[in-house]
């Protein structure tokens, strides 16, 4: 797993990682071509009533590279995200777990809309475009990872990178509870920081490996019970234990 050196500029993470670097690139492209060719939204956004009547499969991916047309300020504002806080992590996690983490919670944001979209029409019909699931996630990561960290709210105000996501979560549970409005999918932010925390978590918990771990520990101790081992004056059972922690890690 690749991981790459801190940069000594004082502003910002430094220079971009791999991945953030074509990340960025791509979206800056794509943009640029949606606003040649504006049916790319309709095609390539996230729509559930398209993905549950036509299929359109692809979207819950394509949406990501997508932003308003109308303005810079959506797109101009994520890759500023992306690259503030994705970078820190590509160079802590290395490439591939970046690039992994990135699009799942990407992805995750739009199952979580498309979910809510089973029992609000508002989100059922309209088109959600954009990077913010993801950012959203790598915003979780950045502060379960680098908790003291501090940011700076409107460029001024630092804060413990693990109390501004918390503000941040707030904010987007208590702005999907109010339901679409603005033009901002409330319920994508929200999905990228509950799937990014979820992820992130499992990983330190794998259910299979639990039940694994259970059913081997049962058999162990069920096949020396049935020879009845002893040895060194512990019982089987203490046996069996010690032998599974030397194995085990």
């Amino acid at each position: 797993m690749a991981r790459y050196p801190s940069s000594s500029v004082s502003f910002g993470p430094g220079r971009m990682t791999p991945a953030v670097k074509w990340l960025v690139i791509t979206n800056v492209i794509v943009f640029v071509v949606n606003k040649i060719v504006p049916v790319m939204t309709l095609r390539l956004g996230l729509q559930p009533q398209a993905v549950f009547e036509s299929l359109a499969l692809w979207q819950p991916i394509t949406y990501m590279f997508l932003h308003d047309i109308g303005g810079v300020g959506h797109i101009l504002i994520n890759m500023l995200a992306l690259w503030m806080f994705g970078t820190e992590l590509e160079r802590t996690w290395g490439t591939r777990f970046f690039t992994k983490y990135y699009f799942v919670t990407g992805i995750g944001a739009a199952a979580t809309s498309l979910l809510l979209s089973l029992f609000i029409d508002d989100i059922y019909y309209s088109v959600t475009v954009g990077a913010s699931g993801a950012i959203y996630g790598l915003l979780l990561g950045y502060g379960l990872y680098f908790p003291n960290r501090p940011i700076y709210l409107y460029f001024i105000f630092p804060i413990p990178a693990k109390y501004f996501v918390m503000i941040v979560g707030a904010i987007a549970f208590l702005s999907a509870l109010g339901g679409p409005g603005g033009g901002v999918a409330h319920s994508a932010h929200l999905g990228g920081l509950v799937v990014g925390y979820l992820y992130l978590k499992g990983l330190r918990a794998r259910p299979f490996d639990e039940v694994k771990y259970r059913w081997l520990r049962w058999k162990m101790g069920r096949a020396r019970s049935r020879f009845d081992v002893y040895s060194g004056g512990r019982s089987s059972e203490d046996e069996w234990k010690s032998d599974w922690k030397r194995h085990i890690h």
